[in-house]
């Protein structure tokens, strides 16, 4: 009630949907997003998640990145600030390869400007920002051997940089929580799907192609399996987070007790890639974005695994579970079918 939450990352694929669902639900909060919207993928996608947020008129925009301190500070001297959500972050794990520069600006620069805002939200007695959540990543497993992954496991192997990034937020938020007391979630998301999604993303790269006619490539020769989790059971996790920041405390050396929380968000069901392809497929032609005689086979190419790749990721959300009484639910099939209708319509097949 009576809040402002801000939402960094508004344009991204989970960023818009969260502003959207926080708005449509709560009509006593006011949500201030921030977005630089990079050309990492196509801009237009973003400006389109904007623009269904148009409605809303407690939800102002800023054009911006985070990367930027002074902005950074503005923004918070400007509004005050209860809740923050950190979405904004160089995403992709095979671009983190080629490009290394933009994680280093946006996760690491760009979430300390955000933990340094929020430790002097507290300046000169003022309440501050009562919670931070802030997006991890299942890459942070890495070689991990140990099925399925719990925020209990070691996560001391990452296999790309974009991984050591994410893990190095949830070191960083751990360090601020303990020296300022500034209550933190980190929510590890698991391969996020959905409409209006990232098109770097497996299924959203797998339909473009295979309307060109051109053959997808199937990392591992298939032998891969993905906890694929939809967006709308991603954006419920977050907002349950949000409502319950962990406790303050105080230990027995009279220092704060870090209030800090890492949580896994998936669908704790991993999925075959070749069963995942077919299923796509399937509800592609029952849209009607590919043709029924469409020949599926032949636009398939079994290949090695990649640099940077797992062959397993697989959530357990036993902790969210417990505390929230959650748990992501929609099925893969579901998911596909509203991704291939949303498709269908947004490019006028």
């Amino acid at each position: 009630m009576n809040k402002t939450i801000l939402v960094t990352g508004a344009a991204g694929f989970i960023g818009a949907n969260l502003v959207d669902k926080l708005l449509e639900d709560s009509k006593d909060i006011s949500v201030i997003g921030i977005d630089n919207l990079n050309d990492y993928y196509d801009v237009e996608l973003k400006k389109h998640r904007l623009s269904r947020l148009d409605k809303y008129s407690d939800f102002s925009f800023i054009h911006g990145d985070i990367s930027d301190k002074a902005l950074v500070e503005a923004v918070f001297a400007e509004n005050n600030i209860d809740i923050v959500v950190n979405l904004a972050a160089q995403a992709g794990v095979r671009y983190s390869i080629i490009n290394p520069d933009a994680y280093i600006q946006s996760n690491i620069i760009g979430f300390y400007n955000i933990l340094e805002a929020c430790r002097h939200s507290y300046d000169a007695g003022a309440e501050g920002v009562k919670h931070l959540v802030y997006a991890s990543s299942s890459s942070v497993y890495g070689t991990n051997k140990k099925i399925p992954y719990s925020v209990e496991d070691k996560v001391d192997n990452p296999v790309s940089l974009y991984a050591a990034s994410k893990k190095s937020n949830e070191l960083m938020a751990h360090a601020y929580s303990k020296l300022y007391d500034i209550p933190s979630t980190g929510l590890r998301f698991f391969t996020v799907y959905g409409p209006a999604g990232r098109p770097d993303m497996a299924y959203f790269k797998f339909t473009n192609k295979l309307i060109k006619g051109e053959r997808i490539k199937i990392f591992n020769y298939g032998n891969c399996e993905r906890d694929f989790t939809y967006i709308d059971d991603i954006v419920e996790g977050i907002i349950n987070v949000i409502n319950k920041p962990p406790l303050r405390a105080t230990g027995d050396d009279g220092l704060p007790v870090p209030p800090y929380k890492v949580y896994n968000i998936g669908n704790s069901k991993p999925e075959n890639l070749l069963e995942f392809v077919t299923i796509l497929q399937e509800e592609l032609v029952a849209a009607g974005v590919l043709p029924d005689n469409f020949d599926f086979e032949n636009h398939k190419e079994l290949v090695p695994m990649q640099p940077g790749d797992v062959p397993v990721t697989f959530a357990d959300v036993t902790n969210l579970e417990r505390d929230f009484g959650f748990k992501p639910s929609t099925s893969l099939r579901e998911g596909l079918r509203r991704f291939a209708n949303w498709y269908k319509e947004y490019y006028n097949l």
